[in-house]
């Protein structure tokens, strides 16, 4: 999505700015996930409405319309009730429940849900790059607080991820 701001008074056509709405850091599941993620988020802040309608706006239509999300409080702490996106309002759901950890869930209705692992916006670029990899491996059986768990330990998560069914953090 582009927006094209009027020139000022006394400025030339060419002085004119656009802005283009960065591409979400996404990673999804190819066809259908077998295992608790359907993929990984590495958004750039914390501001829930500034970030939800990019990653919204990033999901292939055919998946249907994000109607609402649920985010845990630890990492959205003052997520809002409502996120307007185009064409569109998000109901936003807050959780503490610990299995909701760094995830977010979207939900588009009857079409389907999608659980996301939610790497934190201050992750260092090779360990998030890794994260939104792993967490999209349709063969990863690990939960968003497991995953995201063993990255923060500095573990390579190799050994322990293999014995729990999948390949490892590379």
């Amino acid at each position: 999505m582009d927006a094209v701001s009027k020139p000022a008074e006394g400025t030339s056509p060419g002085d004119v700015h656009s802005y283009g709405m960065p591409l979400p850091r996404l990673s999804l599941t190819p066809d259908v996930s077998h295992g608790p993620l359907d993929g990984a988020w590495w958004p750039r802040c914390d501001a829930l409405e500034l970030e939800l309608p990019a990653l919204v706006g990033s999901l292939d239509p055919a998946v249907g319309t994000v109607i609402r999300v649920t985010v845990d409080t630890t990492s959205w702490p003052d997520a809002p009730q409502t996120v307007l996106a185009p064409g569109h309002v998000i109901e936003v759901v807050r959780t503490d429940l610990a299995a909701e950890a760094h995830a977010i869930t979207l939900d588009c209705g009857t079409v389907g849900r999608w659980e996301l692992l939610v790497i934190p916006p201050d992750e260092p670029a090779g360990a998030a790059t890794r994260l939104l990899t792993a967490a999209a491996d349709p063969e990863n059986p690990l939960s968003a607080p497991r995953i995201l768990a063993l990255a923060e330990n500095g573990l390579d998560g190799e050994a322990t991820w293999e014995s729990e069914g999948g390949p490892g953090l590379r």
